[in-house]
C-alpha cells in the first residue's frame, strides 16, 4: 500500500447502524470513486459514541476493508456529525467600511460573518457550520455575494449549525484511534443536501429530512441558502424497537419484518396477508395479520412527522416549503412514509437517490448512502472553493509587490 495518498479523499460516517467510509480519487478534476468499506456500528447510542472503544473498533474494521479495496494507505478523513446534540441558529452582524463609499473586499466579508457569529454560546458548544443566507449592503438585502460592490456599510444574516463539543470530539478521538486524521467535519443532512437537492429546489424551498437509526436530521434551503437546520430524537431504531415489544421478537427479527413487510399506513396494507413470526427462544412460530405490522408503525411515523411540522413551524419555515421535502437515510426506505409526509407537512415529497460518482458500484447508489456522498461533494467543493480563493489572494500579493518595486 505504498500509492501516493494526495489525491484521494476519504469520508467517514460513524451512524447508529452502520460505519461506513467511502475513499474517491480526483481525476481531471472530477470525483472517481476509489473503494469503500463497511462495519456493524459497536459502542453508538442514540446517534453519539457511548463506548469509545468498541466504537473505535467499528471505523477500524471499515477503514481496513476500504484500504484493502483501495490498495492505499487512508491516513486523513472528513467525518459527519449528526444526533440530538446538533443545533442551529440565525444571527446578524456587520461592519461599517468608513465614511466615504469603497469597494467590498474578501476581507470585509470575512470580517462582517466574524462579527455576525459573535453570538453568546454555551461552553460546551462547538461550530460546525457558519452559512452565510444574505448580505445587505446600506439596506439593500437579497446579495449573496458582495465583493466587488460599493457601499458604506456590509451586514449579513448568518445561520450558525452547533454541536456538543464532547460528543464532537469523541468521533474525532474515535477516529484518531483508528488512525485517522480528522480535516473537516460536516452536519449529516447538510451533506445529504449535496448528493441529493438541485439548485432549483434550493431557490424554491425545500427541507432534506434524513431519518437514520437513532435521529432525524433536517436542513431547510430557501432562497439557495440554509435556513434551518435542527435535529428530532426518532430515527428507524425506534420503529424496530416498537415492532419487537408489540409482536414479542428479537429486535433482528423486527428488523428483518419492517424491511420486508412494513408500512406506515395500515389501510394501504390487505386485510388478508397473514405473515409468519418465529417469536422469542422458547417459543414455536405462530402468524400474525400483516395490518397488525402496520398498525403498530403508523402511529410512530405519524408522531416524527409531527414533530418535524411542530420544529419546522417553531424554525419559521414551514411554509416556505415550495419545492416539498426529499427523504433520506435508511429509514426513509418504509413503504408509506412518503405518504405519511405529504399528509402531515402539506407539501410534496420525494426519497432522495444521491448522485452517482464514476465507477461507483449499483448498490452505494441508495438513500441509505446519501451523507456518505454528499461528504464527498461537499469536501471536493470547499476545497476547490479554498484553493480559488488561495490563488486569488496569491495574485493580490504578486500584484502589491511588483507594484512596488
Amino acid at each position: 500500500m505504498s500509492q501516493k495518498t494526495e489525491n484521494l479523499l476519504t469520508v467517514l460516517d460513524v451512524g447508529s447502524a452502520k460505519t461506513r467510509v467511502l475513499v474517491a480519487e480526483l481525476y481531471d478534476g472530477a470525483l472517481r470513486y476509489r473503494a469503500h468499506g463497511i462495519a456493524d456500528s459497536k459502542g453508538m447510542r442514540k446517534g453519539v459514541i457511548a463506548e469509545l472503544k468498541q466504537a473505535a473498533r467499528s471505523v477500524n474494521d471499515a477503514a481496513m476493508m476500504a484500504e484493502a479495496m483501495a490498495q492505499a494507505t487512508i491516513d486523513r478523513c472528513v467525518v459527519g456529525v449528526g444526533g440530538w446534540h446538533v443545533r442551529g441558529v440565525n444571527s446578524r452582524g456587520g461592519i461599517s467600511l468608513g465614511t466615504r463609499m469603497r469597494e467590498i473586499t474578501r476581507e470585509d466579508v470575512r470580517a462582517a460573518v466574524d462579527r455576525a457569529r459573535s453570538v453568546s454560546l454555551p461552553n460546551d458548544r462547538e461550530i460546525l457550520h457558519l452559512l452565510p443566507q444574505e448580505f445587505i449592503l446600506d439596506d439593500q438585502p437579497g446579495i449573496h455575494d458582495p465583493v466587488g460592490m460599493i457601499g458604506n456599510r456590509l451586514e449579513v444574516n448568518l445561520h450558525i449549525a452547533t454541536a456538543s463539543a464532547s460528543a464532537l470530539q469523541s468521533i474525532v478521538t474515535c477516529a484518531n484511534k483508528a488512525g485517522l486524521e480528522v480535516t473537516e467535519s460536516v452536519f449529516e443532512a447538510i451533506a445529504a443536501a449535496e448528493a441529493t437537492i438541485s439548485a432549483d429546489e434550493r431557490e424554491l424551498g425545500v427541507c432534506l429530512i434524513d431519518i437514520g437509526a437513532g435521529s432525524t436530521e433536517l436542513v431547510v434551503f430557501f432562497e439557495g441558502s440554509v435556513a434551518h437546520t435542527a435535529v428530532v430524537p426518532i430515527g428507524g431504531d425506534h420503529f424496530t424497537n416498537d415492532l419487537a415489544v408489540g409482536l414479542h421478537v428479537s429486535v433482528e427479527e423486527a428488523e428483518w419484518i419492517k424491511c420486508n413487510y412494513g408500512h406506515a399506513v395500515v389501510t394501504a396494507v390487505p386485510s388478508g396477508n397473514e405473515i409468519e413470526l418465529y417469536g422469542m427462544p422458547g417459543h414455536g412460530p405462530r402468524t400474525v395479520r400483516q395490518r397488525f405490522v402496520a398498525e403498530i408503525l403508523e402511529p410512530r411515523a405519524r408522531e416524527l412527522f409531527h414533530l418535524l411540522r411542530d420544529n419546522l413551524r417553531q424554525g419559521g419555515v414551514l411554509e416556505a416549503l415550495g419545492a416539498g421535502c426529499v427523504l433520506t437515510g435508511g429509514g426513509a426506505r418504509l413503504p408509506g412514509l412518503l405518504d405519511t409526509a405529504e399528509s402531515l407537512l402539506r407539501t410534496p415529497a420525494r426519497i432522495g437517490t444521491p448522485v452517482a460518482l464514476s465507477r461507483m458500484p449499483e448498490e452505494l447508489v441508495d438513500p441509505e448512502n446519501a451523507v456518505l456522498t454528499g461528504m464527498l461533494l461537499y469536501a471536493h467543493r470547499t476545497s476547490v472553493s479554498r484553493a480559488a480563493e488561495d490563488q486569488g489572494l496569491r495574485a493580490k500579493l504578486r500584484a502589491i509587490f511588483a507594484g512596488s518595486v
